[in-house]
C-alpha cells in the first residue's frame, strides 16, 4: 500500500473530525518520524507536545511492556500494588497533597471543574447551582459539551448547543476585565492556559500569571492552571506558571505525563480542595490503571533525568533568534517560550500557513496550522542544537520559496 491506499481507507471508514496533513506515518524515533515510504521528517509537532521526551523512549516503552505483562487495569473497585508508588512519586514531583488520575486532557480540565464547583458550595459557601468559573477568550481545555460551552471558537462550539451554564469570559492577558469578573461573589475559580497553545501560542505580558494568581487569593477564588500542553518542560520550565513562581490552587496535567506513550492525565490539589470529592462522586475506569502509573513515572524521570527543561529553555532562545531571521512578508510575527513556538503568517498570492505546511513536509518538516494563519513549531525536547539548526533552515528555505 502507498500513501494514499492509507489516506483513502481512512476517508472510507473514519469519521472525517480532523484535516490531516497529506502524510502517513508509519514509525518514530527521537525527534524524527517515517512515513510508510520510509522517508524521515523532522516532527515539529510532537503530537501536540505530548511526545516531549522523543518518539517512542525507550525507558518508557520498557516501562509500559513490563507492567503490560503484569498486570494492566483492576479499575479502582480494587487498591493495585502500582497506583499509591505514582501518586506518592508525582504529588511530590509537583508539590501537592493529593492527586486523582485520568486519562485525556479534557478528562482532566472537567475534574478540575467539578472538584471547583464542590469546594465552592462545601468550602466558599456558594449557594448550590451558583458556582461560576471564570475562562477567556480564545481558550483551549478540550472537546466535551462543557468545555465547548465555555469556547469562544465557532469551530468548537457551533451546533453543539444548548450549552452548560455557569461561566463568564473575559478576554486573555487583561487583569483589568479579570479584576471586574471577579467582583461577582459566586465566582468560584479562574481556569486558565499560561500560554494558550491551540490559540497560536498566544504568550501573555510578563507577570499577567502572577497578578491574576494575586487577584484570585485576593477574593478566595481558586486559581486553576490548565498545563496538559504547557507543562512538562515545554516552555523550559517544569510548569509554564513556574516562570513566575505560581503554585496553581488546581494544576491540570497531561500529554507529555506518558511521553505520548499511553494515555495519562492528572489533577492534583491539596487536601482542603481535593478532599471535598467523596467515593461515588467521580471517577473513571481506566484511571490510575497500572500500566498508566508505571509509565508517567518513568516519564516524569526521564524529563529530570535528561534535564529537558534546561534544553526547552536553550533550544527555544536559538530557534526564536533564527526565525526572526526570516526575511518575507510572509512572516508576520514570531512568538514563544521554550520550545512552544510559532509564526504569524500573513498570505501571499493566496497561499497560507497550510500551504507553508505542506511545502515543509515536502522539505522533510512536519508542522500543522492552527487558525488558518499561525504555525505552530514544537518539536521533541530531547532534540539538539544541530538537528534544531537543521530544522530551522529547513523553515528558512521553505517559506523563503514562497
Amino acid at each position: 500500500m502507498k500513501s494514499q491506499d492509507y489516506i483513502s481507507r481512512e476517508d472510507k471508514y473514519g469519521a472525517h473530525n480532523y484535516h490531516p496533513l497529506p502524510v502517513v506515518l508509519d514509525r518514530g524515533e527521537g525527534v524524527f518520524v517515517w512515513d510508510v515510504e520510509d522517508k524521515r521528517y523532522f516532527d515539529f509537532l510532537s503530537a501536540y507536545s505530548a511526545v516531549n521526551q522523543g518518539h517512542c523512549n525507550p525507558k518508557i516503552v520498557d516501562a509500559m511492556i513490563e507492567q503490560s505483562k503484569k498486570l494492566t487495569l483492576t479499575s479502582r473497585a480494587f487498591y493495585n500494588s502500582v497506583l499509591g508508588e505514582y501518586e506518592e512519586y508525582v504529588t511530590k514531583y509537583f508539590g501537592y497533597d493529593k492527586v486523582l488520575p485520568m486519562n485525556s486532557g479534557a478528562e482532566g480540565d472537567e475534574t478540575a471543574l467539578k472538584l471547583c464547583r464542590k469546594w465552592a458550595y462545601e468550602k466558599k459557601g456558594i449557594a448550590e447551582n451558583e458556582a461560576k468559573i471564570i475562562v477567556c477568550e480564545g481558550n483551549f481545555h478540550g472537546r466535551t459539551i462543557t468545555i465547548i460551552s465555555m469556547s469562544t471558537d465557532p469551530d468548537s462550539y457551533k451546533g453543539f448547543g444548548p450549552y452548560t451554564p455557569g461561566f463568564i469570559t473575559v478576554p486573555y492577558n487583561d487583569l483589568s476585565a479579570l479584576e471586574k469578573a471577579l467582583e461577582d461573589p459566586n465566582v468560584a475559580g479562574f481556569l486558565v492556559e499560561p500560554i494558550q497553545g491551540e490559540a497560536g501560542v498566544y504568550v501573555p505580558e510578563d507577570g499577567y500569571i502572577k497578578k491574576a494568581y494575586d487577584l484570585c487569593k485576593k477574593k478566595n477564588v481558586l486559581f486553576i492552571a490548565d498545563e496538559v500542553q504547557t507543562g512538562i518542560a515545554r516552555t523550559g520550565k517544569m510548569l509554564a506558571c513556574d516562570h513566575e513562581n505560581v503554585r496553581p490552587d488546581i494544576l491540570i496535567l497531561g500529554k507529555a505525563l506518558s511521553g505520548g506513550v499511553y494515555p495519562v492525565s492528572a489533577v492534583l490539589a491539596d487536601d482542603d480542595i481535593m478532599l471535598t470529592i467523596k467515593p461515588g462522586e467521580h471517577g473513571s475506569t481506566f484511571g490510575g490503571n497500572p500500566v498508566a502509573a508505571k509509565v508517567a513515572i518513568a516519564a516524569l524521570k526521564v524529563v529530570k533525568e535528561e534535564k529537558l527543561a534546561d534544553n526547552a529553555a536553550r533550544l527555544g532562545e536559538i530557534f526564536r533568534k533564527e526565525m526572526k531571521k526570516i526575511n518575507s512578508p510572509m512572516v508576520e510575527l514570531v512568538r514563544g517560550k521554550g520550545l512552544l513556538n510559532a509564526i504569524i503568517i500573513r498570505p501571499k498570492d493566496g497561499k497560507t500557513a497550510w500551504d507553508v505546511c505542506v511545502a515543509l513536509k515536502e522539505n522533510g518538516l512536519l508542522a500543522k496550522p492552527t487558525h488558518e494563519h499561525i504555525i505552530r513549531f514544537a518539536p521533541p525536547l530531547v532534540i539538539t542544537e544541530d538537528q534544531i539548526m537543521e530544522a530551522a533552515n529547513i523553515i528558512k528555505k521553505t517559506i523563503l520559496a514562497f
